[in-house]
């Protein structure tokens, strides 16, 4: 009889050899070979984890982060932003000198860092449920985006190699991300910070080295000191959506002058409206309005979503003024992802869009949708609904 290799070398043998392969260039990045046997000695994938591509069956699929799939109004939920904002003045009194030596070195408001740590994993009480070298290594093999997991697979190798983790310590999400404010491992090892001066980047366990390290992150991705990350305004009627744009950016002061006014009667000085900025409707023309710095799309850069950002900013803002946002946010629905993902293939093919095929309403999709309901004779909204669906699978 005949038996196939497979099953004599076990179910796994196609992963086993694929981390044995990885050893040459783990040592090329200084892990040794006892740290490296003694992390993957009887290794397993785990493929319920989400984002796989296993041979013979279909694609896992991304589990969609909140931010991606929700509306605004159940993403920035204002029960929690009361929460966290109340934890986080206390956090702000505790860790004051902390937070104002970390501001002084990088910039970075003590309120905006932990704002991330407390939407990252509520301040430290969020327990990750993965194991670190097994999520990575099961996404470097078999993940939709493997080629950036195995860096990060290695990347964690190193940090064991360092003694900056231990293997049991070294838990994360599904995404591979690790510690309190919650880093991939190469970015930890581009940006994390020792500054409890213990001689060792602790991210798990050390608060002050856990928000250093995020504000130095923030820094190096470009935070400018000084400037707000967003304004709320009130957009005019007539107000052109499909604007919403990172590409179209002008001074405050000519939005100002356009009739995006903020919110409360606030006064912006010559310095604040001479800063570029970029129109920014998280729900089309339903809900709050803002005009976002740069600063927003560095907090962007710490985690890829609008959702997030606004998340983010607000509770930071909260923690030194109790105000929700002027204009409350709408009760729109969003459509099925499948939908909203046929709707980006149409207006590719209208040549109205040219980014990712997620099937979430990001900015640029929202842009697209409002040149076409402008093109279509529709009401123009920049939002997906079913009057557009309905209206591009008429044509």
């Amino acid at each position: 009889m005949i038996v196939p290799v497979s099953s004599l070398a076990g179910p796994d043998a196609g992963f086993t050899t694929f981390i044995a392969s990885l050893w040459p260039e783990t040592q090329q990045a200084g892990v040794s070979r006892k740290t490296f046997d003694e992390v993957t000695r009887g290794l397993e994938p785990d493929y319920k984890l989400p984002d796989l591509i296993l041979p013979g069956r279909p694609a896992t699929g991304a589990p969609s982060q909140a931010e991606f799939v929700q509306v605004p109004a159940d993403y920035v939920k204002e029960a929690s932003i009361i929460r966290l904002a109340g934890e986080g003045q206390r956090l702000l009194q505790k860790h004051r000198a902390t937070l104002t030596a970390i501001e002084q070195r990088f910039g970075v408001p003590g309120t905006i860092i932990l704002a991330i740590w407390g939407r990252e994993t509520d301040y430290g009480r969020y327990a990750l449920p993965y194991d670190g070298i097994r999520v990575l290594a099961t996404q470097a093999y078999v993940g939709r985006r493997k080629d950036q997991y195995r860096g990060e697979f290695i990347a964690a190798l190193k940090l064991i190699e360092n003694g900056d983790v231990t293997r049991k310590d070294l838990r994360v999400s599904w995404g591979g991300a690790t510690g309190l404010t919650q880093f991939l491992p190469s970015e930890l090892g581009k940006h994390g910070v020792d500054f409890d001066g213990d001689g060792r980047v602790d991210i798990w366990k050390s608060v002050p080295d856990a928000l250093a390290s995020a504000a130095q992150q923030l820094a190096n991705k470009g935070w400018q000191r000084g400037l707000r990350w967003a304004y709320e305004v009130r957009a005019p009627a007539n107000a052109d959506c499909s604007m919403g744009v990172p590409e179209v950016t002008k001074p405050i002061g000519d939005w100002i002058r356009a009739g995006f006014i903020p919110v409360r009667g606030e006064k912006l000085s010559a310095a604040e409206q001479a800063q570029p900025a970029s129109l920014l409707q998280p729900e089309g023309i339903y809900g709050p309005a803002f005009l976002t710095t740069k600063n927003y799309f560095v907090i962007k850069e710490y985690n890829f979503s609008d959702l997030y950002v606004l998340f983010v900013g607000h509770l930071s803002d909260r923690m030194a003024n109790a105000q929700p946002f002027a204009t409350p946010w709408s009760a729109s629905n969003q459509l099925r992802s499948t939908d909203v993902e046929a709707m980006q293939r149409h207006l590719t093919r209208l040549g109205l869009y040219a980014d990712k095929m997620d099937g979430k309403a990001g900015m640029k999709t929202r842009a697209a949708l409002g040149s076409y309901q402008k093109s279509a004779g529709l009401k123009v909204d920049c939002w997906p609904s079913e009057t557009v669906l309905r209206a591009m699978n008429a044509r």
